[in-house]
């Protein structure tokens, strides 16, 4: 008769020990600390939505009071952290009539995350990786709360890394028979991921009480995540169906996740094989995961500082992801956008719009040398439209103008756009600002454009490149806000208006191009060169773009010459959360208009 072991009494363990012993499956719970001796003294309560359960399991602390036979199986029921350890301890133990466990008993890893199979494979001969749903909690030493209707978890197990088990088959048959619906896949790795992603939720429930700002970090995770899993080439499976539901259970308010147990118990957390996970995954495929990591952060944090869990605010949620997720929406490194060119899936569109002001050779410039892929986009011609009266010199285009240009760069709603440009992202951000305006959903600049592409050490190739095959992108216009002139100048005041062009000309010292200089009453001088770092143009980090916006209050609008750089002052007002409203005239329009007034100077 099959014997389960299950290695680790907290809330997973305790609860499939405590079924598979109700059902009349043979169970051995292992315990340590003041949990083995409430068990040991008097047995489990186990608290179910049907009330409440004395379960008298057979427990031991640890493999010195264990005689294994053949008949066994090891559960590893152990947070991920503890994984290495309760493999050492079990893995070389004696099996009467066989040899070792590692060589002739399966071993089953019910663990978060995605290392645990990896560290049990490198002794046990036979790993069945299995991912468990389950709502239990553990907080009292000798009780297991578990709000789980109709059925108390649900299991898909399989041999790991891949592949078919008969073993699997007779586990999954045992955890029925203890009401528990378990499936056999082969794709148990795709399930450990799929698994990994609906744990990101941990570490932010550990911190925070729900909220919508909760979950939208949460989403924000888990696209970061899939970003990630793109690069390392793993495919989760479809999220299953869980087939259970969480029932209120009287005077038992359920409290959180494993993560928040572990920290309201002041233990340590398995945070670093959930977001750090994801962390870990990225900095070995060369992309990154800021997002993940602020929460791994955040969260040791918090356990350092034996913080509550659960009870920090939103103002600590925006302080720990908003910035990063700000920033992730906006930019994107050269190590990721690296990775991501070879990502088997259709890479994103990569655009090239070199252009700068008096200089017409943005084309020449593309075909002495560009990022391998990247079309060339002119941003006169395609990312303006045709001169008009009082328009300014650089107009929107019409939508159905931009549509046609973005179908022939390749544009798809599925596929993501990078641009940059040899500037520090001075005119590349005309490209993200208005294909997010037309409604494209995910555009980001390279940060540090082509500069930085070439500093890491990656090629750069001279021609064009080949036609990508046409997209089929429908573009809206006014996905982000925009201000007439009658707009602009009512501004200052309930709001800030922000004029991006450099000091002297915001000044009226002198005026390059257009008909009168000076600035718009009442805006601020902010020049667009002050986002960027010295050296290789990248932005700067976002608590210093936070820092130079810190005096912008109300309502923020943004201009420069004609509409193109202050698409850069508004990807860094982005990055450090703020968001702002372009004035697509701009100076070149309002100052063409004789009945519009000026101001000279700096504000006194």
């Amino acid at each position: 008769m099959t014997r389960y072991v299950v290695v680790g009494a907290g809330a997973v363990g305790a609860t499939v020990a405590a079924e598979l012993h109700r059902a009349g499956v043979g169970t051995l719970l292992i315990a340590r600390g003041a949990q083995l001796a409430a068990l040991r003294r008097d047995g489990l309560r186990y608290v179910r939505p049907d009330g409440e359960h004395l379960v008298r399991v057979p427990v031991a602390g640890g493999p010195g009071e264990v005689e294994l036979t053949r008949d066994d199986v090891l559960v590893f029921a152990t947070k991920a952290q503890d994984t290495a350890e309760a493999v050492r301890e079990w893995a070389w133990q004696p099996v009467r009539g066989g040899t070792t466990a590692a060589a002739d008993l399966p071993a089953v890893t019910l663990q978060n995350g995605l290392v645990n199979e990896r560290l049990a494979l490198r002794s046990f001969a036979t790993v069945l990786g299995a991912v468990i749903w389950v709502p239990a909690e553990y907080l009292v030493a000798g009780e297991v709360v578990n709000p789980a209707v109709p059925h108390p978890a649900v299991v898909w197990v399989g041999r790991f890394p891949t592949g078919d088990d008969p073993r699997a088959e007779e586990v999954a048959a045992d955890l029925r028979r203890a009401g528990i619906p378990a499936h056999v896949t082969g794709d148990i790795a795709g399930h450990k991921a799929t698994k990994l992603l609906g744990n990101l939720i941990n570490g932010l429930d550990a911190l925070y009480p729900p909220s919508p700002a909760r979950t939208t970090a949460l989403d924000a995770l888990r696209e970061e995540a899939q970003q990630v899993f793109a690069a390392a080439g793993i495919v989760p499976a479809p999220r299953p169906d869980v087939e259970f539901s969480i029932a209120e259970i009287p005077g038992r308010p359920r409290g959180g996740n494993s993560t928040w147990q572990s920290l309201a118990r002041g233990g340590r957390t398995e945070i670093d094989y959930l977001s750090g996970e994801i962390v870990l995954l990225a900095r070995l495929h060369g992309v990154e995961a800021p997002l993940n990591a602020a929460v791994q952060a955040r969260v040791h944090r918090a356990a350092a500082a034996g913080t509550p869990a659960g009870s920090l605010d939103e103002a600590d949620l925006a302080a720990t992801v908003g910035a990063e997720r700000h920033r992730a929406a906006v930019l994107i490194g050269v190590d990721e956008l690296y990775a991501r060119v070879a990502e088997p899936p259709p890479p994103p569109v990569l655009l090239d719009v070199r252009w700068k002001l008096g200089d017409p050779h943005g084309a020449d410039h593309y075909r002495a040398g560009h990022i391998p892929g990247a079309v060339y986009v002119d941003l006169d011609t395609e990312l303006a439209g045709p001169h008009s009266p009082g328009a300014g010199r650089h107009p929107l285009p019409a939508i159905e103008d931009l549509q046609a240009a973005a179908r022939r760069w390749g544009l798809t709603r599925g596929r993501g756009v990078v641009v940059y440009d040899d500037s520090g992202g001075l005119a590349a951000a005309r490209a993200w600002w208005l294909l997010r305006w037309a409604g494209v959903p995910n555009v980001r600049i390279l940060d540090g454009g082509l500069a930085a592409w070439t500093a890491a050490g990656h090629a750069a190739v001279a021609g064009e490149a080949r036609p990508q095959p046409p997209g089929d992108i429908t573009l809206s216009a006014g996905h982000l806000p925009t201000l007439t002139a009658d707009e602009a100048a009512t501004l200052p005041g309930p709001g800030t208006l922000i004029d991006a062009r450099a000091a002297e000309r915001y000044r009226g010292d002198v005026e390059p191009i257009d008909p009168r200089a000076g600035h718009i009453p009442g805006a601020v001088s902010k020049p667009t060169t002050g986002n960027l770092s010295e050296g290789v143009p990248l932005f700067r980090a976002t608590g210093e773009l936070r820092e130079r916006f810190a005096d912008v209050t109300g309502p923020v609008g943004v201009y420069c010459g004609s509409g193109v750089t202050a698409a850069h002052e508004i990807a860094a007002l982005a990055v450090a959360g703020i968001d702002a409203a372009l004035y697509p005239g701009s100076w070149s329009a309002w100052s063409s208009d004789p009945d519009r007034p000026l101001e000279k100077g700096d504000p006194e």
